[in-house]
């Protein structure tokens, strides 16, 4: 039971899953602002210009044997470009503005971490510089038996 906590403690500290978790964690709270800018402007702008509230109501097409929906891939379309449109106005255009006002001297680099966060970081490093069971497992043995117990 020890062996199996320890290979999930591994698990979760190795590589980037907190990253990654974190990653999720955003994508769906940016999907929830796409999505209200896409029910509360968006929306509301087609309802009054097509007449109908969504772009997935328009260009129906019924046949006897099936519907072609090309106002469904509209929509998806149009949903894409505004998530697009979205991140690089709001995320990659202002940080690339901050990265070239740190080039020409305008805005100041962020200061030196405090000796207390250095200092984790260097256990944090040092730590990472150890392989733990389940990594050599996942890896194989790059090191004879007797070297790796150090």
């Amino acid at each position: 039971m020890k062996s199996l906590i320890n290979g999930f403690k591994d698990f979760i500290s190795r590589g980037n899953a907190i990253d990654l978790a974190v990653g999720v964690v955003i994508g769906a709270a940016f999907t929830g602002v796409v999505s209200a800018l896409q029910n509360g402007i968006i929306s509301p702008l087609i309802g009054i210009i097509f007449g109908k509230p969504s772009l997935a109501e328009l260009w129906r097409i019924t046949t006897p044997r099936g519907t072609i929906d090309v106002g469904l891939v509209l929509d998806a379309i149009l949903q894409f470009l505004i998530t697009a449109a979205a991140i690089y106005f709001f995320i990659v255009l202002p940080l690339n503005k901050l990265a070239e006002r740190r080039k020409k001297g305008l805005e100041a680099e962020p200061t030196a971490p405090a000796e207390d966060i250095l200092l984790l970081q260097q256990i944090r490093d040092l730590l990472a510089g150890q392989q733990s069971a389940a990594l050599r497992n996942d890896t194989g043995p790059s090191l004879p038996p007797t070297a790796q117990r150090s």
